[in-house]
């Protein structure tokens, strides 16, 4: 992304149809302030940090279960040749074996993988709880409390997660539903705070500079998962990710403030520019929200059930991809996490700069917005879903496999400037709270998906993983073309302040009559 001193948003004369109040409420010559050591980047790139650490704190488990579970004591027998297994390789090689491997004293679990498909889902039951509120608290009272408190909260859980697993799984899995408790305000809170902070042109970049640090995070706390399991032993992968976490928050509430008014080291031009250009239909809402208008959107809808596909194949190798590396590929347990960790880095580099492209192509005037999260949106979720099918094809080919996964997790990045940041096009103000329903629906796949993988691949067989490689592809498709047909990126008519302050005026002179 280039860093430049300033930019021009000039006033567009016969705005079509489709563009938002917001950019036509843009003043003449506007100028924007430098971005570079900006406060609203400073605040993106906190963010950025924050959620990184958000998802250590959320895939630790996916990595370090591979170690935590002693594998000789569940695997069935059954002849791998009929059930078209991969052969591991000999036992005198760098083998899966060695996934075991753990420090004198370490305890390691018998967990068959039902179980461990339930407590990699125990995450989203807990994390369905808190969307909503979190969306609608943060849109009332500020998203910086709430996104630094939800991951304090989570840090210091997962803290906790070695000796709740010592206690029995069902201590474990009610952790692990608390740590999705507190994790599920999050990104409800971080779009109410972008409703404060984000410049409409500016958008697309800095919504997906933070929200790219998921995936940053994700490439990170694989690998560096493998490494501390390998030398230090699993425990010692919660402590590390959970003092992280605590470390960030305290940093956060020291350096960040809910809107630009409030804070304590921004400059008078660039305060005046936010401003400005968000103008009246951003910021926070009062206590009512008209729920049975939201209802009833067909826009938002789609930003639902789209999300919820293409949250169905990210929360599938997100949960389960250490498990296929293990049970299919035989990787040993660093390069286990090393090659799960892969996509990742491709899908943080294609989300960020697809959030400047879509800037650009706004800025410039040559899509609408509606037509701009269609495109990305398309293109993030059908390229990703055409090289999953090929996964199902590579076989026992590691090469093939880790290639095709990296690949259509890069692509996926695309849809980080379409349907994920749609809430603050159709109703600015509502976005922590619409970000939250949204979000709500879109971690169903993250309860369901670990239990199907766990019950389509019972018998760590590469059909199975088979299978569930081609019901992702077919989810994501679906999600492409509903939001192709049904997405829209105009503000809505009940997102209006002056049409929310007009319907209370006439409701009051009904109850006058």
């Amino acid at each position: 992304m280039a860093l430049h001193d300033g930019w021009s948003i000039n006033t567009v004369e016969n705005q079509e149809e489709e563009e938002t109040p917001l950019l036509q409420k843009q003043t003449k010559q506007l100028t924007a302030p430098r971005q570079c050591c900006s406060a609203r980047y400073n605040l993106a790139f906190m963010m950025f940090f924050g959620f990184a650490v958000v998802y250590g704190l959320r895939v630790n488990l996916s990595v370090a279960m591979v170690a935590m579970v002693n594998t000789t004591d569940i695997l069935p027998s059954f002849n791998a040749s009929e059930l078209n297994e991969c052969p591991a390789p000999s036992p005198t090689s760098n083998s899966s074996s060695e996934n075991t491997d753990q420090p004198n004293g370490v305890p390691r679990y018998p967990w068959n993988p039902q179980t461990q498909g339930y407590l990699l889902s125990a995450f989203f039951f807990g994390y369905l709880f808190t969307q909503i509120p979190g969306g609608y608290l943060s849109g009332r009272f500020g998203g910086r409390k709430f996104l630094g408190g939800g991951v304090l909260g989570t840090a210091i859980l997962t803290i906790l997660t070695p000796f709740a697993a010592q206690l029995g799984v069902n201590w474990l899995y009610a952790l692990r539903a608390l740590e999705g408790f507190g994790e599920g305000v999050t990104f409800p809170a971080m779009m109410a705070l972008w409703a404060c902070w984000a410049p409409p042109l500016e958008r697309g970049r800095l919504t997906t500079i933070s929200g790219a640090g998921g995936n940053f995070g994700a490439f990170i706390a694989f690998p560096l998962t493998g490494v501390i399991c390998h030398s230090l032993g699993w425990p010692a992968v919660f402590y590390c990710c959970g003092g992280a976490g605590c470390i960030w928050a305290l940093l956060w509430f020291i350096m960040v403030s809910d809107e630009p008014r409030t804070h304590p080291r921004i400059s008078d031009r660039e305060k005046e520019y936010i401003i400005t250009s968000i103008g009246s239909e951003g910021g926070s809402h009062g206590w009512s929200v008209p729920l049975r208008s939201m209802v009833c959107s067909g826009p938002l809808w789609a930003i639902i059930l789209t999300q919820m596909c293409s949250n169905w194949s990210y929360y599938t190798l997100l949960t389960s991809l250490p498990t296929y590396m293990d049970t299919v590929l035989h990787f040993d347990l660093r390069q286990n996490s090393f090659l799960s960790a892969l996509p990742y880095l491709g899908g943080w580099l294609f989300s960020v700069l697809s959030g400047a492209l879509a800037d650009k192509l706004l800025e410039k005037e040559i899509m609408s917005i509606t037509t701009i999260r269609k495109l990305f949106t398309f293109a993030g979720l059908i390229l990703p879903a055409g090289l999953l099918v090929a996964v199902g094809f590579a076989g026992c080919s590691g090469v093939l496999a880790v290639t095709f996964l990296t690949l259509s997790t890069t692509l996926g990045g695309f849809s980080a400037a379409g349907v994920f940041i749609n809430q603050l096009d159709i109703a600015p103000q509502y976005a922590g709270i619409l970000l939250g329903i949204t979000n709500t629906f879109g971690t169903l796949p993250g309860v369901a998906a670990p239990m199907a993988v766990g019950y389509l691949t019972n018998n760590h067989t590469l059909m199975g993983w088979r299978t569930v490689f081609y019901v992702s592809a077919g989810v994501s498709g679906f999600g492409a073309l509903y939001y192709s047909l049904f997405g829209n990126g105009e503000i809505q008519s009940w997102a209006l302040r002056e049409n929310q302050s007009q319907g209370r005026t006439e409701t009051e002179t009904e109850r006058k009559h």
